[in-house]
């Protein structure tokens, strides 16, 4: 198995693309801290990883609290010896809070702000120090194909999507100085889960025929990458942002 003794600490794990990466690597043989807004899906998810007799742990966490991500460095390493453990971090916990821009307010600005970029800060910012100490990391930060394309009525959802990527690339850079980290992010498409099952049929149908694939992508399309990113195949990969969108931005 290619993720046999490591510990993978996954943030908004609970359903749709994180838990997909969740099961995908627990099967690989990592163990899995299972971190969630929503407790209920967290303690799920966290259920079924153990049925596939891998250790596991469900946190209730929001990432854009510092002491929440704290709290998640704490439950962990209560069980798992931070001294000796090949850490494998994958920053997935995002919100939207769509609206127009020039009908956006300051509180839907701050708050997609406030987990999807500031909760990837500090997810990195308390996980890094472990593994420079143990000499080895992989960070896998989920942003989306919107960090390229922009999309309207999402000026904060696309803006810290964009801000993901450059902060890995300088996060990859930063943190080779140290250890042999690796620090990457994936670029999912559209793809079929709870957020997007909101959307009419009538748009989905617009954007799917956009697609060369003509295809929404699944969250176990994303999963793959990530286990990629978190084995050895993935090791001499840092800095990159890898694309899974069937094609849709070419």
């Amino acid at each position: 198995m290619k993720l046999e003794g490591r510990l993978a600490i996954i943030t908004g794990s609970g359903r749709g693309i994180g838990k997909a990466i969740a099961l995908a690597m627990a099967r690989e043989g990592a163990d899995i801290v299972i971190a969630d807004i929503i407790e209920e899906n967290a303690k799920n998810t966290a259920e079924e990883i153990k049925k596939l007799g891998r250790n596991t742990i469900a946190i209730h966490a929001d990432v854009s609290k510092r002491e929440d991500v704290q709290r998640i460095y704490n439950e962990t390493f209560k069980i798992w010896d931070k001294n000796n453990v090949k850490l494998i971090l994958v920053t997935n916990a995002g919100i939207t809070r769509d609206a127009l821009f020039i009908k956006m307010t300051d509180e839907q600005w701050h708050e997609v702000l406030g987990t999807n970029l500031t909760g990837v800060f500090y997810c990195c910012k308390i996980f890094a120090p472990v593994m420079i100490e143990n000499k080895w990391g992989k960070i896998i930060n989920i942003t989306s194909i919107v960090a390229k394309t922009g999309n309207v009525g999402q000026a904060n959802y696309s803006a810290t999507k964009a801000g993901i990527i450059a902060f890995t690339k300088t996060l990859a850079k930063e943190l080779s100085f140290s250890a042999p980290i690796t620090v990457n992010c994936i670029r999912p498409g559209f793809i079929k889960t709870p957020m997007t099952d909101a959307i009419p049929e009538k748009v989905k149908d617009m954007i799917t025929s956009r697609i060369p694939l003509k295809k929404m992508g699944m969250p176990e399309d994303i999963a793959k990458a990530a286990v990629f990113l978190g084995s050895d195949d993935g090791d001499y990969m840092t800095g990159t942002v890898v694309e899974v969108t069937g094609g849709l931005d070419m």
